[in-house]
Protein backbone atom coordinates (compact mmCIF):
# COMPACT_ATOMS: atom_id res chain seq x y z
CA UNK A 1 0.00 0.00 0.00
CA UNK A 2 1.35 3.24 -1.12
CA UNK A 3 1.59 6.51 1.02
CA UNK A 4 -1.33 8.99 0.23
CA UNK A 5 0.42 12.33 -0.07
CA UNK A 6 -0.26 15.97 0.44
CA UNK A 7 3.18 17.28 -0.25
CA UNK A 8 6.61 15.57 -1.12
CA UNK A 9 8.42 13.36 1.88
CA UNK A 10 11.74 12.70 2.19
CA UNK A 11 12.76 9.45 3.66
CA UNK A 12 16.56 9.72 4.89
CA UNK A 13 19.65 8.23 6.61
CA UNK A 14 22.51 9.55 8.00
CA UNK A 15 25.77 7.86 8.15
CA UNK A 16 27.72 9.90 11.30
CA UNK A 17 30.89 10.26 13.10
CA UNK A 18 28.99 8.82 16.22
CA UNK A 19 25.46 8.76 17.99
CA UNK A 20 25.88 12.38 19.92
CA UNK A 21 23.26 14.35 18.62
CA UNK A 22 24.97 17.43 20.57
CA UNK A 23 28.69 16.62 19.18
CA UNK A 24 28.81 14.22 16.04
CA UNK A 25 28.66 14.87 12.41
CA UNK A 26 27.09 13.63 9.42
CA UNK A 27 29.23 11.98 6.54
CA UNK A 28 26.62 10.96 4.33
CA UNK A 29 23.39 11.10 3.87
CA UNK A 30 21.13 9.46 1.59
CA UNK A 31 17.21 10.39 0.60
CA UNK A 32 14.28 9.53 -0.97
CA UNK A 33 12.24 11.63 -2.45
CA UNK A 34 8.13 10.48 -2.57
CA UNK A 35 6.23 12.93 -4.50
CA UNK A 36 2.09 13.02 -4.48
CA UNK A 37 2.11 11.70 -8.24
CA UNK A 38 3.72 8.40 -7.52
CA UNK A 39 7.13 9.27 -8.75
CA UNK A 40 10.55 9.09 -6.25
CA UNK A 41 13.75 10.86 -6.88
CA UNK A 42 17.09 9.13 -4.86
CA UNK A 43 19.97 11.18 -3.23
CA UNK A 44 23.33 10.39 -1.65
CA UNK A 45 25.79 12.86 -0.44
CA UNK A 46 29.12 12.38 1.37
CA UNK A 47 29.98 15.11 3.61
CA UNK A 48 33.38 15.87 5.13
CA UNK A 49 32.81 16.01 8.94
CA UNK A 50 35.96 18.21 9.28
CA UNK A 51 37.62 15.88 11.96
CA UNK A 52 38.76 12.68 12.17
CA UNK A 53 35.90 9.71 11.60
CA UNK A 54 36.60 7.20 14.93
CA UNK A 55 37.17 3.94 13.95
CA UNK A 56 34.28 2.40 15.43
CA UNK A 57 32.12 4.37 13.27
CA UNK A 58 33.95 3.88 10.18
CA UNK A 59 33.83 -0.39 11.02
CA UNK A 60 29.90 0.51 10.88
CA UNK A 61 29.37 2.37 7.98
CA UNK A 62 32.03 1.72 6.00
CA UNK A 63 33.55 5.30 5.19
CA UNK A 64 36.70 6.44 6.38
CA UNK A 65 38.70 9.55 6.55
CA UNK A 66 39.52 9.15 3.17
CA UNK A 67 36.80 8.46 1.52
CA UNK A 68 35.45 11.79 2.43
CA UNK A 69 38.38 14.39 2.17
CA UNK A 70 37.44 15.58 -1.53
CA UNK A 71 33.87 16.03 -0.16
CA UNK A 72 32.10 19.60 0.86
CA UNK A 73 31.68 20.20 4.29
CA UNK A 74 27.85 20.43 6.12
CA UNK A 75 28.79 24.14 6.04
CA UNK A 76 29.31 23.43 1.90
CA UNK A 77 26.28 22.13 1.38
CA UNK A 78 23.84 23.52 3.91
CA UNK A 79 22.14 25.66 1.43
CA UNK A 80 21.11 22.90 -1.43
CA UNK A 81 20.12 20.25 1.49
CA UNK A 82 17.67 23.21 2.80
CA UNK A 83 15.86 23.77 -0.33
CA UNK A 84 16.08 20.21 -1.04
CA UNK A 85 14.18 19.60 2.08
CA UNK A 86 11.84 22.75 1.99
CA UNK A 87 8.08 22.06 2.56
CA UNK A 88 8.61 18.36 2.66
CA UNK A 89 7.64 16.12 5.32
CA UNK A 90 10.00 13.57 6.92
CA UNK A 91 10.28 9.94 7.55
CA UNK A 92 12.40 7.45 8.51
CA UNK A 93 13.85 4.45 10.87
CA UNK A 94 14.33 5.84 14.43
CA UNK A 95 14.44 9.15 12.17
CA UNK A 96 12.49 11.53 15.38
CA UNK A 97 15.31 10.11 17.87
CA UNK A 98 18.53 10.85 15.84
CA UNK A 99 18.28 11.56 12.43
CA UNK A 100 16.06 14.30 12.52
CA UNK A 101 17.89 16.14 15.43
CA UNK A 102 21.08 15.64 13.90
CA UNK A 103 19.83 17.18 11.09
CA UNK A 104 18.79 20.17 12.60
CA UNK A 105 21.77 19.97 14.84
CA UNK A 106 24.07 20.56 11.98
CA UNK A 107 21.80 23.61 10.64
CA UNK A 108 22.07 25.21 13.85
CA UNK A 109 25.74 25.06 14.32
CA UNK A 110 26.01 27.27 10.50
CA UNK A 111 23.29 30.01 12.07
CA UNK A 112 20.54 28.12 10.23
CA UNK A 113 16.85 27.32 11.42
CA UNK A 114 15.22 24.61 10.62
CA UNK A 115 11.79 24.89 10.69
CA UNK A 116 10.16 21.53 11.48
CA UNK A 117 7.28 23.15 13.06
CA UNK A 118 4.79 22.32 10.31
CA UNK A 119 6.18 19.20 8.95
CA UNK A 120 5.25 15.75 9.26
CA UNK A 121 7.74 13.20 10.72
CA UNK A 122 6.89 9.45 10.22
CA UNK A 123 9.19 6.99 12.14
CA UNK A 124 8.90 3.61 10.87
CA UNK A 125 10.87 2.18 14.28
CA UNK A 126 8.32 3.23 15.88
CA UNK A 127 5.20 1.34 14.48
CA UNK A 128 7.54 -1.35 14.61
CA UNK A 129 8.17 -1.32 17.92
CA UNK A 130 4.76 -0.83 19.16
CA UNK A 131 3.47 -3.54 16.76
CA UNK A 132 6.54 -6.19 16.89
CA UNK A 133 9.94 -5.04 18.86
CA UNK A 134 12.56 -6.04 16.67
CA UNK A 135 15.50 -4.18 15.16
CA UNK A 136 15.66 -2.62 10.93
CA UNK A 137 16.69 -5.84 9.49
CA UNK A 138 14.24 -8.04 11.74
CA UNK A 139 11.73 -5.63 10.51
CA UNK A 140 12.69 -6.18 6.85
CA UNK A 141 12.86 -10.03 7.10
CA UNK A 142 9.51 -10.10 9.18
CA UNK A 143 7.37 -7.28 6.56
CA UNK A 144 9.10 -8.30 3.31
CA UNK A 145 9.87 -11.75 3.70
CA UNK A 146 13.68 -11.14 2.88
CA UNK A 147 16.92 -10.07 4.15
CA UNK A 148 18.64 -7.23 2.79
CA UNK A 149 22.08 -6.58 1.85
CA UNK A 150 24.25 -3.73 2.71
CA UNK A 151 23.23 -2.97 5.52
CA UNK A 152 24.30 -0.48 7.37
CA UNK A 153 24.64 1.76 3.85
CA UNK A 154 22.56 5.14 3.61
CA UNK A 155 20.39 4.04 0.92
CA UNK A 156 20.32 0.56 1.95
CA UNK A 157 18.92 1.53 4.85
CA UNK A 158 16.50 3.95 3.59
CA UNK A 159 15.14 2.11 0.64
CA UNK A 160 14.62 -0.81 2.88
CA UNK A 161 12.75 1.96 5.08
CA UNK A 162 9.93 2.56 2.80
CA UNK A 163 9.48 -1.08 1.97
CA UNK A 164 9.30 -1.56 5.10
CA UNK A 165 6.08 0.97 5.76
CA UNK A 166 5.23 -0.02 2.59
CA UNK A 167 4.58 -3.12 4.15
CA UNK A 168 3.82 -2.26 7.55
CA UNK A 169 0.24 -0.18 5.68
CA UNK A 170 -0.62 -3.31 3.82
CA UNK A 171 -0.70 -5.63 6.92
CA UNK A 172 -1.99 -2.82 9.75
CA UNK A 173 -4.26 -1.06 7.31
CA UNK A 174 -7.41 -0.66 9.84
CA UNK A 175 -6.05 -3.07 12.88
CA UNK A 176 -7.13 -1.81 16.50
CA UNK A 177 -4.48 -0.78 18.11
CA UNK A 178 -4.26 -0.38 22.04
CA UNK A 179 -2.62 2.61 23.99
CA UNK A 180 -1.72 2.29 27.57
CA UNK A 181 -4.56 3.61 28.48
CA UNK A 182 -6.80 0.65 27.09
CA UNK A 183 -8.28 3.54 24.24
CA UNK A 184 -8.59 1.40 20.92
CA UNK A 185 -8.08 3.39 17.49
CA UNK A 186 -6.93 3.01 13.95
CA UNK A 187 -4.23 4.61 13.75
CA UNK A 188 -1.65 2.59 10.61
CA UNK A 189 -3.73 4.27 7.66
CA UNK A 190 -1.52 5.61 4.46
CA UNK A 191 -1.48 9.51 5.89
CA UNK A 192 1.51 11.12 6.56
CA UNK A 193 -0.51 13.16 9.69
CA UNK A 194 -1.79 10.33 11.14
CA UNK A 195 1.27 8.21 10.90
CA UNK A 196 3.33 11.06 11.99
CA UNK A 197 0.55 11.12 15.66
CA UNK A 198 1.19 7.58 16.33
CA UNK A 199 5.13 7.36 15.62
CA UNK A 200 6.07 10.24 18.08
CA UNK A 201 6.43 9.07 21.30
CA UNK A 202 5.62 12.37 23.02
CA UNK A 203 4.54 15.46 21.75
CA UNK A 204 8.23 17.35 21.76
CA UNK A 205 8.72 20.71 21.56
CA UNK A 206 12.35 20.12 20.75
CA UNK A 207 13.68 16.94 19.37
CA UNK A 208 15.55 15.64 22.53
CA UNK A 209 12.03 15.74 24.33
CA UNK A 210 13.31 17.96 27.03
CA UNK A 211 10.59 20.05 26.56
CA UNK A 212 7.44 18.80 25.78
CA UNK A 213 3.58 19.50 25.52
CA UNK A 214 1.10 18.72 28.30
CA UNK A 215 -2.54 18.08 28.02
CA UNK A 216 -3.18 21.40 27.79
CA UNK A 217 -0.89 22.64 25.34
CA UNK A 218 1.76 23.82 27.34
CA UNK A 219 5.35 23.51 27.12
CA UNK A 220 6.66 21.88 30.30
CA UNK A 221 10.06 20.26 31.28
CA UNK A 222 10.28 16.75 31.11
CA UNK A 223 13.44 16.02 32.42
CA UNK A 224 15.17 16.52 36.33
CA UNK A 225 13.74 18.29 39.29
CA UNK A 226 11.36 20.62 37.15
CA UNK A 227 9.52 17.96 35.25
CA UNK A 228 6.22 18.10 34.36
CA UNK A 229 6.94 22.39 35.62
CA UNK A 230 5.82 24.63 33.27
CA UNK A 231 8.49 25.64 31.24
CA UNK A 232 7.55 29.81 31.62
CA UNK A 233 6.82 29.27 35.37
CA UNK A 234 10.21 28.47 36.07
CA UNK A 235 11.71 30.87 34.20
CA UNK A 236 10.02 33.66 35.92
CA UNK A 237 10.91 32.18 39.31
CA UNK A 238 14.55 31.03 38.53
CA UNK A 239 15.78 32.28 35.36
CA UNK A 240 19.15 31.35 36.49
CA UNK A 241 18.10 27.23 35.47
CA UNK A 242 17.88 28.66 31.93
CA UNK A 243 21.18 30.17 31.94
CA UNK A 244 22.37 26.72 33.43
CA UNK A 245 20.75 25.16 30.23
CA UNK A 246 22.50 27.59 27.76
CA UNK A 247 26.34 26.85 30.17
CA UNK A 248 25.50 22.74 29.74
CA UNK A 249 25.56 20.18 27.15
CA UNK A 250 22.09 20.22 25.84
CA UNK A 251 21.91 19.93 22.05
CA UNK A 252 21.63 23.78 20.31
CA UNK A 253 17.67 22.48 19.18
CA UNK A 254 17.07 22.45 22.43
CA UNK A 255 18.58 26.06 23.37
CA UNK A 256 16.86 27.22 21.02
CA UNK A 257 13.28 26.37 21.81
CA UNK A 258 14.02 27.39 25.58
CA UNK A 259 15.67 30.80 23.98
CA UNK A 260 12.14 31.40 22.52
CA UNK A 261 10.60 30.57 25.63
CA UNK A 262 12.99 32.56 27.77
CA UNK A 263 11.91 35.50 25.61
CA UNK A 264 8.46 35.38 25.57
CA UNK A 265 8.55 35.52 29.68
CA UNK A 266 10.98 38.63 29.21
CA UNK A 267 8.81 40.50 26.81
CA UNK A 268 5.46 39.63 29.18
CA UNK A 269 7.27 40.93 32.50
CA UNK A 270 8.33 44.11 30.75
CA UNK A 271 4.61 44.76 29.47
CA UNK A 272 3.49 43.83 32.94
CA UNK A 273 5.48 46.77 34.27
Amino acid sequence: MNLKLERPIIFFDLETTGVDVAKDSIVEIAMIKMFPDGHEEERVMRLNPGRHIPEEASAVHGIYDEDVKDMPTFAQAADELMKYFDDCDLAGYNSNHFDIPLLAEEFLRIGKHFDMRNRSLVDVQQIFHKMEQRTLVAAHRFYCGCDFDDAHSALADTRATVDVLKAQLDRYNGVEYEEKNGVKSCPIVPDVKALDKFTRLVRNVDFAARIILNDKDEEVFNFGKHKGKRVKDVFRTEPAFYAWMMRSDFPLNTKDVITRIYKEVKLEQKFQG
